[in-house]
């Protein structure tokens, strides 16, 4: 059961990124599968190593945009980026250590924090890159 489904709200006008959008949806998705289906600890921390590796890889490719144009949202967006990581990467040293377990309230922050950070702050930059060309 999808946990985030994409709808067309979340794109942002640019199709690389748009594309990156639906793989992390998508990843959530499976991490969240999993998760109900009371998976094995290596087969979640796998899919969550999948996921922080391609968030990272993700805002890489945004933050290239920021740099390219001069994006003047660039320092509060990259900070967003850098709050998600510590999180999540925090949550992962813990759930190794044995100290933290799956839950819902953890898919919840998420899903939570994906939609609103494509609804909010990427939905600002579309149009600012639309206008440079890029699409």
């Amino acid at each position: 059961m999808a946990m985030i489904t994409w709808d067309d709200k979340y794109s942002v006008g640019v199709s690389e990124i748009d594309a990156q959008h639906k793989q992390l949806i998508s990843m959530i998705n499976r991490l969240h599968d999993a998760m109900l289906a009371g998976k094995s600890k290596e087969i979640l921390g796998g899919i969550l190593n999948g996921l922080i590796d391609y968030t990272g890889s993700h805002f890489k490719t945004e933050e290239v945009f920021f740099d390219k144009f001069a994006y003047p949202g660039t320092l509060y967006h990259v900070k967003e980026h850098r709050d998600f990581v510590s999180t999540v990467t925090n949550f992962k040293t813990k759930y190794d250590a044995g100290s933290a377990s799956f839950s819902i309230e953890l898919m919840t922050f998420l899903s939570d924090w994906l939609k609103k950070h494509i609804s909010v702050s990427d939905k600002k930059y579309g149009p600012f890159l639309n206008a440079k060309g890029v699409v």
